[in-house]
C-alpha cells in the first residue's frame, strides 16, 4: 500500500501544487495500483504509469480526449490499423484516456480483455476507472501475457537486471519523448512511499 500522504508531499515538492482533479487522478491510479493481484508489485511499474500518464493528460492527471481528435492521423478516419476501412460502428477511434488508446483493434482488444464494449462506446475510456484499467492493462503483461499496446511491457524495462526508463518509451510510442517521460518517472521514483 502507498502511504499517501507522504507521497504526496513529495510529489509536490517535486511537481507544484496539486489541483483537487489532479488528487482523484493519481487516487484512481493509486486505488487501480492496490487492487493488482500480482504476488509482487514493482514499484517502478506504477511510477513509469504515472510519468506516462502526466505526459499524455497533459499533467491533468485525468482521462483526456485526443487534441485534435485525430484529425492529422490515419487512425482519425474510419480505417483500420491493418488499411481495411470499418463501417460496423459510426465511430472514430482517436486517443482517450490516460494513455491514448488509439486504432480500432486497441479499442477491440481492450474491450476484450476488459470486458467492456469499447467499440461501441469508446467514449467508456474518458472514465477514470476504464482508463486506469486500459493503462494497466497495456503497459503491464496483464491477463494477455504481453504489453498490449505495442507487444512490449514493462516487465521487460524494469526487471532484476534492468531499469530502462528511456525505452520503457517504446511500451507507448516508440522513442516519443522518451527523455522527458525519463525525467518524470525519476521524479516519481523519489515520490512513491
Amino acid at each position: 500500500m502507498i502511504d499517501r500522504a507522504k507521497t504526496y508531499e513529495k510529489i509536490r515538492t517535486k511537481f507544484g501544487k496539486l489541483s483537487t482533479s489532479q488528487v482523484e487522478g493519481f487516487e484512481n491510479i493509486f486505488n487501480t495500483w492496490d487492487e493488482l493481484k500480482t504476488k509482487e508489485k514493482d514499484k517502478r511499474h506504477l511510477c513509469y504509469m504515472l510519468a506516462t500518464a502526466w505526459h499524455e493528460t497533459g499533467k491533468t492527471m485525468q482521462p483526456i480526449a485526443e487534441y485534435g481528435k485525430g484529425k492529422t492521423r490515419v487512425y482519425g478516419k474510419k480505417v483500420k490499423h491493418s488499411g481495411v476501412l470499418y463501417s460496423d460502428y459510426d465511430k472514430i477511434y482517436y486517443g482517450r484516456g490516460y494513455v491514448q488508446l488509439t486504432w480500432y483493434e486497441n479499442y477491440q482488444l481492450m474491450g476484450r480483455l476488459l470486458g467492456a464494449n469499447l467499440l461501441a462506446d469508446p467514449e467508456l475510456a474518458m472514465t477514470p476507472y476504464m482508463a486506469a484499467k486500459i493503462m494497466f492493462e497495456g503497459m503491464l503483461k496483464g491477463s494477455s501475457s504481453v504489453g498490449d499496446f505495442t507487444g512490449k511491457c514493462l516487465e521487460m524495462y524494469f526487471n532484476q537486471t534492468t531499469e530502462d526508463p528511456f525505452n520503457a518509451r517504446r511500451i507507448i510510442n516508440g522513442l516519443d519523448c522518451a527523455e522527458l517521460i525519463k525525467g518524470y518517472y525519476e521524479k516519481f521514483v523519489s515520490c512513491i512511499v
